[in-house]
């Protein structure tokens, strides 16, 4: 069912307008690029896809040698228990998902709607979409795995929303980047847009939130996340659920054999105090947990997690 809401039109990020300044030589390249890959995922069978990210993936584990440093670093500290042989193999895992994000990318943005149906379903969607019947707001949790353009596109075949939406600087990725996020029926949010968020909430509507990456000391808390005790999270959920008394639901896909599993969670707001950011980024945090298990090479592992310290603490990447 489409998004109509006239009342918030003006706050919702623009689609970009085509204009001939994107046509200059300095954005061919991106054209091109986009150009092939949107032939490729759609001319390429999608078992043939998965080689191609899997190749992908390999090769850039061989040019990416910080990144891979980070994302194995990363790993020893969420999971200390575990040989290192097994970080090894997840690590190797996590790259092949990475290469194969790429390609999920040019699936989510550029493929009909059929073909996406084709390879995916819902594990509890009723969940969520009690909430709309109710005319209650939800904060729909997600985290950074690396398919999540295609959770992006399997929300919006049933239960569109809004989306915490970062602009890019280059004007032809904008052009086409919006495009596809929006192509399903969602609207896009600034992220910097506290007040809209809140009135998308407050009017019963879905807001797409990813709490699960280090966005700096401010307005943060530090809270428990896998074996690491002191990890920076956002207390921005804090504010929103406070404000609008919305339910707070998560949502992530697995890939297996082939086929995109969205798996809805349970209502967490029971579980929410007010005006407590440190319980709340609690609460989110296992939910997370919980998320990333269900296939943990396919988060997003390559990134410095916890590179906001609390004071006086060393750092934990050497």
């Amino acid at each position: 069912m489409a998004i109509q809401r006239e009342t918030l039109t003006m706050n919702i990020v623009k689609r970009p307008q085509f204009s001939m300044r994107m046509l200059a030589p300095k954005y061919w390249g991106i054209w091109c690029a986009f150009g092939l890959l949107a032939v490729i995922v759609n001319v390429l069978p999608y078992p043939l896809l998965r080689v191609l990210g899997t190749g992908t993936g390999l090769l850039a584990k061989k040019i990416l040698k910080k990144r891979s440093h980070v994302a194995a670093q990363n790993l020893a500290l969420c999971f200390p228990n575990y040989t290192p042989q097994q970080r090894d193999l997840i690590l190797r895992n996590t790259f092949k998902r990475t290469g194969m994000a790429l390609f999920e990318t040019g699936m989510a943005w550029f493929w009909p709607d059929w073909r996406l149906r084709r390879i995916s379903s819902v594990v509890d969607r009723e969940t969520l979409l009690q909430q709309e019947d109710a005319g209650r707001g939800t904060l729909v949790v997600c985290s950074h795995h690396l398919n999540l353009e295609m959770t992006a596109s399997i929300f919006g075949q049933f239960a569109q929303g809004f989306g915490v939406y970062r602009p890019h600087s280059n004007l032809v990725y904008e052009f086409i980047q919006h495009r596809g996020r929006t192509r399903s029926g969602h609207q896009m949010i600034d992220r910097t847009d506290v007040r809209t968020m809140l009135r998308v909430l407050k009017k019963g509507y879905r807001l797409w939130y990813l709490p699960d990456h280090d966005y700096g000391h401010h307005n943060s808390v530090f809270a428990p996340f896998f074996a690491v005790q002191h990890a920076a999270v956002t207390a921005g959920p804090s504010v929103l659920i406070d404000a609008t008394n919305c339910a707070v639901i998560s949502g992530v896909t697995v890939l297996e054999d082939n086929h995109y599993t969205l798996h809805i969670g349970k209502d967490l707001s029971p579980q929410i105090p007010r005006r407590d950011p440190e319980t709340t980024a609690k609460v989110l945090n296992k939910e997370l947990e919980v998320m990333i298990k269900r296939d943990i090479p396919a988060w997003m592992w390559l990134h410095k997690r916890f590179k906001t310290r609390p004071e006086g603490a060393a750092s934990l990447y050497t």
